[in-house]
């Protein structure tokens, strides 16, 4: 298909206030409690969506990576809830810790990953999911592991990204489910170029949020969303011990799902914190154009940017994203 360059400053560099969006709502669980207890507790809200052979979708990072979610909230969660669950992931396309298998291996030791099976789904090759009304892909290249399963439960550490301006739940399966030699490929580089992270600002949403689209209409409604907004650096885990510092305060974990309610409600509790304690991470969001992951998300009729925000720590109360923030908890007294 024709590909067309995107200029920058198409909009994925501008906030939209909730009250300029439009259309349906969907609804987002809300708890202040970052413990394994809290992950188990909003994760209940929408882990009946799963069943059958169940993938866990979760970035397990790089070498002693300090900021990913710890492995014994996700150790809990699973032995408890999740029985019998698979974490997966795919080598990455950058050389580091997780290029080849072997050391895609040796790191889930070293970070605790072994309490379970651990799934990298790119070991044995590719197979290709088919992209609906995509203005860049008709099919992506996923770990071929990925069609083994029956249903994904999207476990996200919410933070920023050098490329992709923030990371949540679509960055957590637009790339971290394509494989890493033609997927991410697809998504990072222009074909033929000596670049291999040429592809920048909308044009880069834009792929990144197709690829996400082919996995979630493959386990539509098979699928929930769950972002935990903790020790949330400008960097992602992808850059492990060398992440930038954390300054922005913890938030507590959404869970929902729609995967676009999931992400704008995280960008929305961002926002609603004190200009101050949010400016760095609303300036990597902005200054690489992350924006248009959600706007994209919309295009793509993936899931609504309105939603019912609901308090499960208060009798399931319907709040806004300035309430919520206003108990946020401080940065190291999580559980």
């Amino acid at each position: 298909m024709a590909i067309q360059k995107i200029l920058p400053g198409t909009g994925g560099d501008r906030y939209i206030p909730y009250s300029q969006r439009s259309g349906e709502t969907s609804l987002v669980y809300f708890t202040r409690d970052l413990s394994a207890e809290g992950l188990r507790k909003i994760s209940s809200r929408v882990i009946n969506a799963v069943s059958g052979k169940i993938a866990v979708k979760l970035h397990t990072g790089e070498k002693n990576g300090p900021n990913i979610i710890p492995h014994t909230w996700v150790e809990s969660l699973i032995k408890n809830d999740l029985p019998g669950a698979f974490i997966v992931e795919t080598n990455t396309y950058y050389e580091g810790d997780r290029y080849t298998t072997e050391g895609h291996q040796e790191t889930l030791k070293v970070n605790g990953w072994t309490f379970c099976p651990v799934d990298i789904m790119d070991e044995d090759g590719t197979v290709t999911l088919p992209v609906k009304d995509g203005k860049w892909f008709t099919e992506m290249h996923m770990g071929k592991n990925l069609t083994n399963y029956d249903s994904l439960f999207v476990l996200t550490h919410f933070k920023g990204h050098a490329k992709g301006g923030f990371g949540g739940s679509a960055k957590n399966i637009g790339i971290g489910c394509a494989d890493g030699r033609i997927g991410k490929a697809m998504i990072h580089t222009t074909p033929g170029s000596l670049d291999m992270w040429d592809i920048s600002n909308e044009e880069f949403m834009e792929r990144m949020m197709e690829s996400a689209k082919a996995v979630v209409d493959h386990f539509a409604p098979r699928i929930a969303f769950v972002n935990v907004l903790r020790n949330m650096s400008v960097s992602c885990d992808c850059e492990g011990t060398a992440a930038m510092p954390v300054v922005t305060p913890n938030i507590g974990i959404l869970a929902s799902l729609d995967i676009l309610a999931a992400d704008q409600a995280s960008v929305d509790l961002v926002y609603a914190l004190k200009e101050k304690d949010h400016k760095d991470l609303v300036c990597r969001m902005e200054s690489r154009h992350g924006l248009r992951q959600l706007t994209y998300m919309k295009e793509l009729h993936m899931g609504n940017d309105r939603y019912h925000l609901i308090d499960i720590d208060n009798d399931d109360a319907e709040i806004l994203p300035a309430d919520a923030v206003k108990g946020v908890v401080p940065f190291g007294t999580e559980r």
